[in-house]
């Protein structure tokens, strides 16, 4: 496939370059009136529409004329296997209800795991699935699933075999993690270490034998798991080689992010309650910040410090956490603009965290999230946009015209 007249080709990173941080993520390289050449799957070359080689007539050609052509949103914290939406909880948030009061009341983690114990494994990939080729239309060509709504050996394992048909199923890379360590169950809501026995000992040696999941998570917050807790939990998981990626910070500054950095997470995720400390801490390590703010505008709680992270060089992704409760949107988009608007991210860095620094959050950045030759074709075509700053302003609409994964297009 031949693409000509690209307004801007966005990203053009070299190759080796594998995430960014501080204030490397203001540049964000875009090629004018440009050409890219896709083959056998893969980026094959581009150019200036200067100098366009003389190519063989058997490749497809798409003419982009006014439009800019992108790398794939790699979103990489979703949890969109789920049995049910939540719309009754938004009915409580409007009428004033907090977070930790809707969890009280039955609602929040628990009520998700509720719907999900009756829920067939058909039933959750079906749902999944449409979820998914929805984000995949939006522009999105990478993604992380987490478990957590399962919160019993049956259900956690059932979430993680959705995630595995997915992943065979959809023609983009899909991480799975382990997120059992989500909520306590009712009936361990006195008995914490039971419930951690019963992840350590019965769901974990499943999960490796079966290959489940690439990653283990944990809800670290006041009111969920402990950073004592989350200690045991994390060391548990890389004796199975799963890597830690932290739900940190989300309600208060609770350690969490300490606890992340020090077993080298991936990521620490969310990042709402942030200090000093936390900021000189993710800015002196290679665990990603991934900010989800798309959640915070949904459930009325503080935006991250993202002026204070990149003033601090930490490296900054940007991720949907689409779920039924905080989250119901899987707009990669809106999150980019949001990150421009309540975080105060630059429309360059904006986009960065949500490609380069997203792909580097699953580990996958060697072959996705920048445009480089010999990197995996999943980009995104926009509609006619006036300049690269109209992707973040137009906040209501996703900008993805033509989705080419694998370097062919996709209809979905």
């Amino acid at each position: 496939m031949l693409i000509t007249n690209i307004k801007g080709l966005v990203g053009i990173h070299p190759k080796e370059i594998l995430s960014l941080r501080g204030n490397e993520m203001a540049n964000l390289p875009v090629l004018e009136n440009a050409w890219l050449l896709l083959e056998d799957g893969l980026i094959k070359d581009f150019g200036s529409m200067e100098n366009l080689p003389s190519l063989n007539a058997m490749h497809q050609t798409l003419n982009a004329e006014g439009r800019f052509v992108f790398p794939s949103w790699c979103d990489s914290h979703t949890h969109i296997v789920f049995a049910a939406p939540r719309e009754e909880e938004f009915v409580m948030k409007i009428a004033g209800k907090s977070y930790e009061e809707i969890a009280q009341a039955g609602g929040g983690i628990l009520n998700s795991a509720n719907k999900l114990k009756s829920a067939t494994e058909d039933y959750l990939f079906e749902q999944a699935a449409i979820r998914l080729n929805e984000m995949i239309l939006q522009g999105t060509g990478a993604v992380e699933i987490k478990s957590g709504y399962g919160l019993s050996v049956e259900s956690e394992l059932k979430m993680l075999r959705v995630i595995k048909r997915l992943k065979n199923t959809f023609p983009i890379p899909i991480k799975a993690t382990f997120l059992a360590a989500h909520a306590y169950p009712t009936e361990f809501k006195e008995n914490h270490q039971g419930y951690i026995k019963l992840i350590i000992e019965e769901m974990l040696p499943i999960i490796a034998q079966e290959n489940l999941a690439d990653y283990i998570d944990v809800f670290c917050e006041k009111g969920f798991f402990s950073t004592t807790e989350t200690d045991e939990i994390l060391i548990a998981g890389a004796k199975y080689g799963l890597k830690p990626k932290i739900h940190a910070n989300q309600l208060s500054v609770s350690g969490a992010v300490q606890v992340g950095i020090k077993h080298q997470a991936v990521s620490v995720d969310h990042l709402e309650e942030t200090d000093e400390e936390v900021l000189h801490a993710l800015g002196h390590s290679e665990t990603i910040a991934t900010l989800l703010p798309s959640c915070s505008f949904y459930i009325n709680i503080p935006f991250a410090n993202a002026r204070g992270l990149l003033k601090n060089n930490a490296k900054v992704a940007l991720a949907s956490d689409y779920n039924p409760g905080s989250t119901p949107s899987g707009n990669m988009n809106l999150v980019v603009s949001l990150a421009c608007i309540k975080l105060k991210m630059m429309p360059n860095e904006a986009i960065n965290a949500a490609t380069m620094n997203g792909a580097a959050a699953m580990e996958i950045s060697s072959e996705f999230g920048s445009i480089a030759i010999g990197k995996k074709a999943n980009i995104f075509m926009t509609r006619p946009m006036s300049s690269l700053a109209f992707l973040p302003y137009s906040f209501g609409q996703t900008q993805a015209e033509t989705i080419i994964l694998n370097g062919e297009i996709y209809n979905g």
